[in-house]
């Protein structure tokens, strides 16, 4: 849309630029220059007008927008970014275009989600106006041997894309939940798709939402989420910047992979499960009451070590696991 190129293009300058230097930049008449800018302004942007002078951009308000969350991508990722004002789930639109030829690197972002989904089928809250709620299309040109290991290396990557929006550190338990002052931050829920003739991967849909300005929780959710505006004194924090970053993260993790030391050292780094006494459900078993022991390492396939309280050793791949301390856990 041509106000989103206008809008990029004034985010670019420091200072002024004049109607003019934009219509000969985008081939189009400084009549159509003012309309994107009276369009923006009626959208909550701050920009100046000066005679002799041109426009300047002052302010930008909380919107998810395409014309926002491309302000400072390459125009190359930028084609690959859909963003919408409401979705059933990410994670489905997305799968959607990817049966329909859609590129490893296709992005597909929501203000809000009616159906937003976690692990084991459990939904995942998506109010509109304040968190994230963003999908990944990855075609890894490899096997089942390394895939495990990508809700691991999505943390991280969430991680990074938060520090380098923001400044701000989170932490990571295992497997893949990211915490603020431990409590939750973010969901991940990877969905893979397989070829049938070979048994390769075919597609890999990384589904990620983040708590960034929401100011309160229900009840039942106060104990175990957070959003990072609550962990920081009730700031409102710019979405559309954390969510470039995260594709940047995300499109770091498409040129490392599949073998990258830097995600295991951050990942350990990161960790607060290690060290700590925990309970381990296995998949699937909702109802169980898990085995206590304490964790001990996290190994170089993201696998957890525990010692378990009757001596036996053993790596965990998947389930669940509480730490004493998070959710409720005593």
């Amino acid at each position: 849309m041509l106000k989103d190129d206008v809008l990029k293009i004034i985010y670019s300058e420091e200072d002024y630029i004049s109607g003019e230097a934009i219509s000969r930049q985008l081939g189009v008449s400084r009549a159509a220059v003012n309309n994107a800018v009276k369009a923006l302004r009626d959208e909550g942007y701050e920009i100046t007008s000066s005679t002799n002078k041109g426009y300047l951009l002052n302010g930008m308000p909380d919107l998810l927008t395409k014309g926002s969350v491309c302000l400072i991508l390459p125009d190359k990722v930028s084609s690959l970014v859909h963003v919408f004002d409401s979705v059933d789930s990410t994670n489905n639109v997305l799968k959607d275009m990817a049966r329909n030829g859609a590129p490893s690197g296709t992005v597909v972002i929501s203000d809000h989600q009616s159906g937003g989904k976690g692990r084991r089928g459990r939904s995942f809250s998506s109010p509109k106006g304040v968190g994230i709620y963003l999908s990944y299309l990855f075609k890894p040109e490899s096997g089942f041997d390394k895939i495990s290991n990508l809700t691991s290396w999505t943390a991280i990557a969430v991680s990074d894309a938060i520090f380098n929006a923001y400044g701000i550190d989170s932490q990571v338990k295992w497997v893949n939940d990211l915490l603020m002052n431990r409590k939750k931050i973010c969901g991940i829920l990877t969905e893979v798709t397989v070829e049938g003739e070979s048994g390769m991967i075919d597609n890999c849909i990384i589904g990620i939402g983040i708590n960034v300005n929401e100011s309160s929780f229900p009840e039942e959710l106060s104990q175990i989420a957070t959003s990072i505006s609550i962990e920081n004194g009730g700031k409102t924090f710019e979405r559309w910047k954390l969510a470039a970053e995260l594709i940047r993260a995300l499109g770091d993790i498409e040129y490392r992979w599949p073998d990258d030391d830097y995600y295991i050292n951050r990942y350990r780094m990161s960790n607060i499960t290690v060290g700590s006494k925990i309970t381990a459900f296995p998949q699937l078993a909702e109802n169980s009451k898990g085995r206590t022991g304490t964790a001990i390492a996290i190994n170089d396939d993201f696998t957890l070590k525990v010692r378990f309280d009757d001596g036996s050793v053993e790596d965990l791949r998947s389930g669940e696991v509480s730490v004493r301390g998070l959710y409720g856990y005593t």
